[in-house]
């Protein structure tokens, strides 16, 4: 750096070992996403003839291709709301937008892994890849084992992304009344999330495959009728 320029004594990272670490950081969301099983649920692969589901779908879609602020899911078990938040994670990946997708309690155990002796990433350094990740999708708020740690760890997280206004979707099946109240209130201060779905459909996974089921039945007795025809 050439005496007079602004920079001049100013202690800059190599360009080259700048893309070096957001390649490895790329890698590093790449593997603790653990996509590859859910790389199928994308939005042309979500059923929505599912009663129940629409706006849930319209919401997910909508905020996926410009990520701002936060997007709650809250429904019962199998209501859809997984393949959802993983086709958001997806189009994102597809974009090449960094991208966590994780469930709550593996998460808190990708952070407590970095306590053992065998661990090659530092427990700082992977709270801060989790806490600042460009969008953060958390699957299953609630499950966690409630434990003081899990819980100020989860409340560090959260706050730091509310503060900053990341963009962050959070699924769940709990009562909002069983959520931490220091989060719930986060997720219900609509200056960050302008809406809170509730998915009202029963189990997404099983009226799907009953009504392709039905559906293939009704092409078939169709094609069928116009045979004898």
């Amino acid at each position: 750096m050439p005496y007079g320029d602004p920079n001049f004594g100013v202690l800059i990272t190599c360009r080259c070992k700048q893309a070096e670490k957001e390649r490895r950081r790329y890698e590093e969301l790449e593997r603790l996403s653990n996509l590859a099983p859910l790389r199928d649920k994308t939005f042309a692969t979500f059923d929505r003839t599912v009663p129940g589901v629409q706006r849930a779908f319209a919401r997910a879609y909508e905020y996926a291709q410009n990520p701002q602020g936060w997007l709650v899911l809250f429904g019962g078990y199998g209501c859809g709301k997984t393949h959802l938040a993983a086709a958001i994670a997806n189009e994102a990946l597809d974009r090449h937008t960094p991208v966590l997708f994780t469930v709550v309690p593996d998460l808190l155990d990708h952070l407590r892994s970095t306590f053992g002796p065998n661990s090659e990433t530092a427990y700082d350094e992977r709270f801060e890849l989790v806490r600042d990740v460009p969008l953060l999708i958390l699957d299953d708020l609630g499950t966690e084992n409630t434990t003081p740690w899990a819980r100020e760890k989860l409340y560090q997280i959260m706050n730091h992304r509310y503060n900053y206004a990341l963009p962050t979707v959070i699924t769940s099946n709990r009562d909002p009344k069983d959520i931490d109240p220091r989060i719930l209130s986060r997720m219900y201060d609509t200056a960050i999330c302008r809406e809170r779905i509730i998915i009202e459909a029963g189990d997404y996974r099983r009226l799907s495959l009953e009504q392709r089921y039905h559906s293939r039945r009704r092409r078939g007795d169709s094609s069928r009728a116009r045979t004898q025809e």
